[in-house]
């Protein structure tokens, strides 16, 4: 196992102490290696240590820039700290650069959704789903892009395959009542606001919905 891995064991681990030292090792035996700046950049980002671990990632493209990891790791970095224009540059420049995974297109998504630019975020969700079909979060995300753009029909059939993939996923039971009610189906989401209220008695949007549909009956 190379220096690499082991640090990556470490990290998996939460043994950041080593994950550190053991990728420090990776970089002095092989400092034109961006990997082990990559990696390391993401332990710091875990710790905390935001700016030193942008440093590492911008190291990490000075040495390749086509180290499409160290743009998705630094997309990550700045989504955590609500810098989302920058975000989603990050995950775009990920994606030129050949990054193809569903993580890189939902956090492009997300990053939009953040900017208000929820149309231009739906094909990035979509995308999202269509490289990783069991995500629950991402399809409850696309699920209310799809409510935020109006498409109710659509925006329904991702809370339901949210619900079938996590059943306890209360905001998925809470948004599919909304939808139902924007439809006039009172009963249908009275049913969801109740699923909502089982899961998470304290779900204070559904307690507050229902109480709205129940009057209106």
């Amino acid at each position: 196992m190379d220096k690499n891995q082991l640090g990556l064991k470490y990290m998996n681990e939460g043994n950041m102490e080593e994950a550190v030292k053991t990728f420090n090792e990776a970089i002095n035996e092989n400092p034109a290696d961006p990997i082990a700046y990559i990696n390391f950049g993401n332990v710091l980002s875990t710790l905390g240590e935001y700016e030193k671990a942008l440093k590492f990632f911008q190291k990490a493209i000075e040495l390749d820039e086509n180290a499409a990891a160290a743009y998705y790791s630094a997309g990550n970095l700045f989504f955590e700290l609500e810098r989302f224009n920058e975000a989603k540059k990050m995950f775009e420049q990920a994606m030129k650069k050949g990054l193809e995974t569903s993580d890189n297109y939902f956090m492009l998504g997300l990053s939009l959704v953040h900017l208000d630019n929820n149309k231009f975020a739906l094909p990035f969700l979509q995308r999202s789903i269509e490289l990783n079909e069991n995500d629950a979060e991402a399809r409850f995300q696309y699920g209310l892009c799809l409510a935020q753009c109006e498409i109710i029909d659509g925006a329904i059939a991702q809370f339901e395959k949210c619900i079938e993939l996590d059943p306890k996923h209360s905001d998925a039971y809470y948004n599919l009542g909304v939808a139902y009610a924007f439809k006039e189906k009172a009963e249908d989401a009275l049913e969801m606001f109740n699923h909502a209220l089982e899961i998470q008695p304290d779900h204070l949007l559904a307690s507050h919905a229902k109480k709205i549909v129940e009057m209106g009956q």
